[in-house]
């Protein structure tokens, strides 16, 4: 498959400032469960990053987001997102959005088995859409996000994170916004990595 066939079925991958490697957006408006938790004062989804800045200052951001959400039924989405992704050592999902389906987090799963030569992260939201634990590459991490601000470390999956008011692990805001040399959200021997509130 060429890039230019894969990007047609797939939409680009979005490349952050923060982030080593790709990342792949889709718009937060369509998130499940942050739509309803963005609503609730306390919650990490309150006054979302994703629906504020240059999310909501450029047009042409919000419908290449939407060109992707609506990718995800196409066919041969797995394979083009396999060829996209499989370029880059580091790699995030959903640096805005979330999964929309336990067929979804299947196809996710899928493209992670196929290019081993990339560390994959994913944090969601959608405890429906979680696979068993077995069933979770080696090359792909999957990060619950907490529901409350300061709130207790979810029990029901393997590794998670959280948003905090103090004693935040992630180095990010002392390093100019940037990952930098850190690795801790691809790193399974962590099992939580928490983010400053901001």
């Amino acid at each position: 498959m060429k890039t230019s066939e894969a990007i047609k079925i797939t939409g680009s991958m979005t490349r952050t400032s923060k982030m080593p490697g790709l990342s792949y957006s889709l718009p937060a408006w369509e998130c499940q469960t942050g739509a309803k938790l963005r609503k609730v004062p306390g919650t990490p989804c309150f006054g979302c990053y994703a629906l504020k800045g240059n999310y909501i200052r450029y047009p042409a951001i919000k419908k290449a987001q939407y060109y992707r959400l609506a990718s995800l039924v196409h066919d041969s989405w797995t394979m083009a997102m396999v060829h996209n992704s499989k370029k880059s050592k580091w790699f995030r999902w959903h640096d805005s959005g979330d999964v929309q389906s336990v067929e979804h987090m299947q196809k996710i799963l899928e493209v992670c088995r196929l290019t081993p030569g990339t560390k994959h992260w994913l944090p969601t939201q959608e405890r429906p859409y979680l696979p068993a634990p077995e069933d979770v590459p080696s090359n792909l991490i999957i990060r619950l996000s907490g529901s409350k601000v300061d709130g207790p470390r979810s029990t029901a999956w393997t590794h998670t994170s959280s948003v905090v008011t103090k004693g935040a692990t992630c180095p990010a805001p002392s390093q100019d916004g940037k990952c930098r040399e850190c690795r801790k959200c691809w790193n399974k021997r962590i099992k939580n990595v928490s983010y400053g509130k901001h």
